[in-house]
């Protein structure tokens, strides 16, 4: 969560994360109401918040960014604070600054129109959820307008909920490579190495957002904040290579 305990700690854990082994990094964008996330991810929004910080701010943490990294950035964001900028601004700011993706939960593909028209010359990409339970329907729009990966919740729930009947997930994910034809991520409920490896055997991506934001939560006044955080991620990327 950028700004979680500042935007200056976000930087040097991206920097961070990027030497232990992530292969993308997943910035969240502070909202006062974020459907999709459990009470980690919520609180670390609220930290944010109160110390001021904006999508202008993590913007320009991103621009600084990339005079230290080039390791893929994807903001993740609820609608309203795009719509508050205005679609075309914000797609032109984000790359202007150096984004890759974006995640928005509470953006059916259905109402993504002006979103991907202001996207569509110089990106960023738009990358969509889908969940056990889209429709086919769903699932057909959601392949037809993402332009990075598809993300998988793997749980009918919000982040940081228990990771369950990994065999369901498997079956599902397989089945949407398949008709894809593009990369599948799985996110939601994955808290540990053991989740990771599991997930990594046959997905194309393992995202851990919750795990994480609780480690920052834990650290957050602490000087081992960088290096706990750097240690987690390690062993995740660790168990991502067990598995291939």
């Amino acid at each position: 969560m950028a700004g979680d305990p500042s935007l200056a700690d976000t930087e040097n854990m991206v920097v961070a994360l990027e030497n232990a082994g992530a292969d993308l990094i997943e910035i969240g964008v502070p909202f006062s109401d974020p459907i999709a996330d459990g009470p980690v991810i919520q609180k670390a929004a609220e930290r944010a918040l109160r110390t001021g910080t904006s999508l202008r701010g993590i913007l320009q943490s991103v621009k600084t960014l990339r005079t230290k990294t080039q390791v893929p950035l994807i903001l993740m964001t609820y609608y309203n604070t795009i719509m508050a900028m205005g679609e075309r601004e914000f797609c032109h700011e984000a790359v202007r600054a150096g984004v890759d993706g974006v995640i928005i939960p509470d953006m059916p593909p259905e109402e993504a129109e002006l979103l991907q028209q202001a996207s569509a010359a110089n990106g960023p990409c738009l990358i969509f959820l889908l969940a056990p339970t889209s429709t086919e329907s769903r699932r057909a729009e959601v392949i037809k307008r993402t332009n990075g990966f598809i993300y998988y919740v793997s749980i009918t729930g919000i982040t940081g909920a228990k990771l369950r009947d990994k065999d369901s997930i498997k079956r599902n994910v397989r089945a949407l490579q398949k008709k894809a034809k593009k990369p599948v991520a799985v996110g939601f409920g994955i808290a540990t190495p053991d989740d990771a490896r599991h997930i990594a055997a046959f997905s194309d991506g393992v995202i851990v957002g919750s795990a994480l934001v609780r480690k920052i939560e834990e650290f957050q006044h602490s000087t081992d904040l960088v290096p706990e955080i750097s240690r987690f991620t390690a062993s995740l990327k660790a168990a991502l290579s067990d598995s291939c």
